[in-house]
């Protein structure tokens, strides 16, 4: 029989102690036995920077552990490997920059620092051989980065499509069972899937810097926040949601990066989904990611995206996997690798729903061969026109015109031939695609 190999200490350190960080010490301890046994080491928190450490705590601390000094932490040569769960990015990043330039690994949790800081972060990394990993800043428990940066690395993943906020998806889900928008959002927020400002969330920033994460790790090249077009769902009103059920559709708000003749589109929008397209199947604060590529043609991942011990997991599952690799690791080179040009507005083709009230007119569309309605004839006066432009729709082979009649092409690229011929109809609800 073998001889059991010894275990080794591995002492940790936290940058923060709230829900997620308090959920990494707990999980750890719990866990201490299974991580032995899998990699042969055994992490413990020795060090957790915080801001008042006296203030009461749910768990028991030892003597010592939390600490108001940063120094403590950096100047430790005991520590190797330190997780960052104390959110923002001021000081956050000088803090990681620090460590990073002592040489000690990191695993974040941070999508806001991950997507603005990412290229002066990694190349600190680089520089000092060590690690940054951050599979928790994306989905929470589920392993998308890792799957990309391992499991898919020569699969030349060309789009990625995703709920990617727990919070939106339980409104929207909320909203389609008759709750308004402000209830729905306070019921997220008394059950704790909201913060007290939601801003980021409803806005679609955090899924914005989500998806920025995700194309540049997907496409190996760097997508800045700013590149990312955003819109969220605090203009969605029931209405809208009552016009997706009568298309046999839902509303989510849907992530999308492609990848397209060497040129990358990145953006974040309500979005209009098929009842039959896996993404319309998500509810509740739940979170999914469809990978599309050459050798996979599509996967989907699925699971919790948001809470704290399902965040504690992603950032355990990172220290398990920085102590089981030597060097820098699967990020040896940046998530980085190339440069590619962003896509031109426009040259994306989508269909969109168009809503166009006329109390007193009877409303004829015509669409040009540019694809756009380019025509509304009033029957007689009316006191006013208001139009709103609706969730992107992501099925890309049915589009549903207000005459009740529905025109399909095989390519999405085909949408403007479906557009040839007029409509008229008094109906107060037209389509049009948006070129």
């Amino acid at each position: 029989m073998a001889a059991a190999l010894d275990s080794v200490d591995v002492p940790v350190a936290l940058l923060g102690y709230g829900a997620v960080g308090a959920a990494v010490h707990r999980l750890l301890e719990d866990g201490a036995d299974d991580i032995e046994r899998a990699t042969g080491h055994r992490l413990r928190v020795v060090r957790a920077l915080v801001r008042d450490p006296g203030r009461q705590r749910d768990s028991a601390m030892g003597e010592g552990v939390l600490t108001t000094d940063f120094a403590a932490i950096r100047d430790d040569s005991a520590i190797a490997v330190v997780a960052e769960v104390m959110g923002g990015t001021e000081p956050t990043a000088d803090y990681v920059l620090d460590l990073l330039g002592a040489r000690k690994h990191v695993v974040s949790a941070n999508k806001q620092l991950v997507a603005r800081r990412g290229a002066e972060l990694f190349a600190a990394a680089s520089e000092a051989g060590v690690q940054l990993r951050f599979e928790a800043s994306v989905c929470a428990a589920i392993p998308v980065i890792k799957v990309l940066r391992e499991a898919l690395v020569v699969t030349n993943v060309h789009r990625v499509l995703g709920i990617v906020n727990g919070t939106t998806n339980f409104i929207l889900t909320e909203m389609e069972r008759g709750s308004s928008f402000a209830d729905a959002l306070a019921e997220a927020q008394r059950l704790g899937y909201a913060e007290a400002d939601p801003t980021d969330d409803i806005s679609g920033a955090d899924a914005a810097a989500k998806m920025a994460i995700l194309a540049t790790v997907a496409f190996g090249s760097r997508v800045g926040l700013e590149a990312v077009n955003h819109s969220g769902i605090d203009t969605i009103q029931p209405q809208h949601v009552q016009a997706a059920e009568q298309l046999d559709m839902v509303v989510r708000l849907v992530g999308a990066a492609t990848l397209e003749d060497g040129a990358v589109d990145v953006r974040v929008h309500p979005a209009f989904i098929n009842r039959r397209h896996p993404l319309a199947s998500v509810e509740g604060p739940f979170n999914a990611v469809m990978l599309q590529g050459d050798a996979i043609r599509e996967i989907t991942l699925a699971g919790p995206g948001a809470g704290g011990v399902e965040t504690a997991s992603a950032v355990i599952a990172d220290m398990v996997s920085v102590i089981g690799t030597t060097g820098t690791g699967f990020l040896q080179n940046d998530a980085s690798w190339r440069t590619l040009e962003t896509l031109p507005p426009g040259d994306l083709r989508s269909p969109f729903y168009v809503h166009i009230e006329l109390p007193t007119a009877r409303v004829c569309s015509r669409t040009s061969p540019s694809g756009w309605v380019d025509r509304v004839c009033r029957s007689r006066a009316s006191p006013r026109t208001s139009s709103t432009a609706l969730p992107r729709s992501i099925s890309s082979r049915t589009m549903h015109l207000p005459a009740e009649s529905t025109w399909r092409s095989r390519r999405s690229r085909t949408w403007r031939k479906s557009f040839a011929r007029p409509t008229c109809s008094p109906s107060s609800t037209t389509a049009a695609s948006n070129p």
